[in-house]
């Protein structure tokens, strides 16, 4: 059963979060809107797009990938504002401990951390899925791939010299396959390739087609023609952030994929699958430090709270970034980098836990 005072620190948390939020996202747009005014206006952007389609989408992917750093900025500005108010010293008096005052915060971080795990694995990436075909369409460059070489399943090797967004079409495409015993059983070399959007079917043009299973394995060439291949071009050809459109069963059969290919690709799929657990369990932790750090009255006020929290919140970002390029660049384990910051941060909320009880 709820007390009056859990329901005033729950009102307190869960309203001091979406005004920060609210207020940090209409600083973002007007920010985004600043800087990519140009690009919409001469790419003729319509404005029902720009406002319902694009900064709709944009504000639930960052408003929700930042969501734990805006939690523990609120717990540190609300409780601070409680502490210069002395509303907490009768509850530090009260005889009781300290994790009593804790529940209604972990109440408040529950209701947020459930939120943002459904919005991360099932409602983000479908919206992003709308974002990113905007940006596509009226922002970004054209997309452009060159020398792209994967192994498929049944040891096959795609290799194409360049693919381009703007004309949709690969530039020498050459396909070996070989069997078991690695003996060569297939070759073929195309001068353009194209893929039928959302489908498998390919169009060859000036292509050279060797089966070594035909009779003296005789090399065949045609000018255009129309085959089918496991794979499609935007399976070959995405770009860095491909994976933020994809829900959870979409990325784990993409890693699954990916892995039999042998890609790069890999660790960015597993580093964006983990951190959409991570980063919202994250707000336990950032609330256990946000009420240690503020839940005391200091000299220099709630400012000093806020830039306590502000280099909290810089350390947290900076080890994920040294550990993501750690995982894409050296080798180190996607999932041991992106839980290491949370790991390494709740050593620090018990330091900050264990002192607040004193």
């Amino acid at each position: 059963m709820l007390k009056r005072i859990d329901r005033y620190i729950i009102k307190k948390f869960l309203g001091t979060f979406f005004f920060m939020l609210g207020l940090i996202m209409l600083l973002s747009v007007v920010f985004d809107i600043s800087e990519k005014l140009s690009e919409f206006i001469s790419n003729k952007a319509p404005i029902n797009e720009i406002f319902f389609k694009y900064y709709v989408t944009f504000v639930l992917y960052y408003g929700n990938t930042f969501s734990s750093m805006i939690i523990f900025l609120s717990v540190i500005w609300f409780t601070a504002k409680m502490a210069q108010d002395t509303e907490i010293i009768p509850i530090w008096f009260s005889g009781r401990p300290v994790a009593r005052f804790l529940r209604p915060y972990f109440i408040g971080a529950t209701i947020l951390t459930v939120l943002s795990l459904i919005l991360n694995h099932f409602i983000v990436p479908r919206t992003n899925k709308v974002r990113l075909a905007f940006e596509e369409k009226y922002y970004r460059d054209v997309l452009t791939v060159d020398n792209y070489q994967a192994e498929y399943p049944g040891n096959e090797l795609v290799y194409f010299s360049n693919y381009s967004g703007q004309d949709q079409r690969i530039h020498d495409l050459t396909i070996q396959k070989w069997s078991k015993d690695q003996e060569p059983i297939y070759f073929l070399r195309a001068r353009f390739a194209q893929n039928t959007p959302g489908t498998n079917k390919w169009k060859l043009t000036d292509y050279y087609e060797k089966d070594y299973r035909f009779p003296k394995g005789l090399l065949v060439h045609g000018q255009t023609k129309d085959t089918t291949f496991t794979y499609r071009i935007d399976e070959m050809a995405q770009r860095d952030n491909a994976a933020q459109a994809l829900t959870f069963t979409e990325l784990k059969a993409a890693i699954e994929r990916e892995k039999i290919k042998g890609s790069k690709l890999v660790p960015e799929f597993e580093i964006e699958l983990h951190t959409r657990t991570a980063f919202p369990f994250a707000t336990y932790i950032l609330t256990i430090i946000g009420v240690s750090v503020a839940s005391q009255k200091k000299r220099g006020g709630i400012g000093l709270d806020i830039a306590i929290g502000l280099a909290f919140v810089f350390v947290y970002i900076f080890a994920m970034k040294m550990l993501t390029v750690a995982a894409t660049k050296v080798g180190l384990s996607t999932l041991l980098a992106v839980w290491l910051p949370n790991i390494l941060f709740a050593i620090i909320a018990f330091v900050f836990y264990r002192r607040a009880q004193k």
